[in-house]
């Protein structure tokens, strides 16, 4: 199974940003322990900060790939086209947010993502993304 985890802006700061509410753990180091979690799904992990870089990985990777975990960050509430970019590819997507953005300011309440998405998991920290693997791992039983 080959699943990939396309991550948005401010993302790669996550163990130095915020820790209240985004935790102490760096990406890079998570990532390693989901690849030694899951030795049978074959990741890739992109992260940037601009927003039409992850419509160009949302195509590259909607139609190689098993499965797209998105954490579309703060292009969550203002990203029409990353949105219009989930309905156009094939490969299933979940969208993670490792805070509970409904908990937030109001302007994070709206999604461009949700309803394009198969599903969403918010709050539930780094853990979100590991619940979106055994998902990607049930449906494909």
């Amino acid at each position: 199974m080959k699943l990939i985890i396309i991550n948005g802006p401010n993302l790669n700061l996550l163990g130095k940003r915020e820790p209240g509410v985004y935790g102490n753990q760096d990406f890079n180091s998570f990532y390693l322990e989901l690849q030694e979690k899951y030795p049978a799904v074959q990741f890739e992990y992109f992260q940037s900060n601009i927003e039409g870089e992850i419509v160009d990985a949302l195509q590259k990777y909607g139609f190689e790939s098993d499965g797209i975990i998105l954490n579309p960050a703060a292009y969550t509430h203002t990203s029409v086209a990353i949105g219009d970019a989930i309905a156009a590819i094939k490969t299933p997507v979940i969208e993670v947010h490792i805070s509970n953005v409904h908990a937030r300011e109001p302007f994070r309440h709206l999604s461009h993502v949700s309803g394009k998405s198969i599903g969403s998991i918010i709050g539930m920290g780094l853990n979100g993304y590991v619940l979106a693997i055994e998902h990607f791992l049930y449906l494909n039983k």
